[in-house]
C-alpha cells in the first residue's frame, strides 16, 4: 500500500513572503526604537522622584526635548483656565467660587509646583529652556475636550 506523504516544506513564494514580512517587521522595530527619546524618560523619572511633585494629583511630564528646548505638559494654558483643571484635580473645588480662598490657594499651589517642575528640568545641562504645552490627553481622559 502506497501512502502519500505530504511535504511539510513551504513553497518558494510562501517562504519568500515570510522572509519579506520578517524583514519589514525587523525594520519597523528598528525604526520605532530609533524614535524613542530615552533622555525624556530620564527627565520624567527626575520629576516622578521629586516628593513635592509626586504628592500632587497632576503629573507634570516632559513631552519632548529638542535642541535644548524641553516641552512640558501642563493642565492650564491660555486656551483653558487653571480653574477647570483644578476642579478636575480637586473635586471639592467643583462648587467653589472663582475668587474663593480655596480656589486662590489651589491656583497658587499649581503655579508654585509648575515653576518647581520647570526649575528641576531647567537645571539639567542639556536643557536651555522650558515651553509649556496644554495636556489635552490628560484633559480628555477627564472629559474635557479642547479644540
Amino acid at each position: 500500500m502506497a501512502t502519500l506523504r505530504q511535504s511539510k516544506k513551504l513553497d518558494n513564494f510562501t517562504r519568500r513572503y515570510l522572509y519579506g514580512l520578517a524583514i519589514l517587521a525587523t525594520a519597523g522595530v528598528i525604526w520605532w526604537l530609533s524614535t524613542l527619546d530615552f533622555r525624556v524618560g530620564e527627565l520624567n523619572n527626575l520629576l516622578a522622584e521629586d516628593p513635592q511633585l509626586a504628592a500632587y494629583p497632576y503629573t507634570f511630564r516632559v513631552i519632548s526635548l529638542e535642541n535644548g528646548v524641553a516641552r512640558m505638559s501642563s493642565p492650564r494654558s491660555a486656551r483653558m483656565s487653571a480653574i477647570r483643571g483644578l476642579r478636575v484635580m480637586f473635586p471639592a473645588l467643583v462648587d467653589a467660587s472663582v475668587d474663593s480662598e480655596q480656589m486662590t490657594a489651589a491656583q497658587k499651589e499649581l503655579a508654585r509646583l509648575q515653576f518647581h517642575a520647570a526649575q528641576l528640568i531647567s537645571e539639567q545641562d542639556d536643557v536651555k529652556r522650558v515651553l509649556w504645552e496644554l495636556d489635552t490627553r490628560w484633559l480628555g481622559s477627564h472629559g474635557i475636550y479642547i479644540q
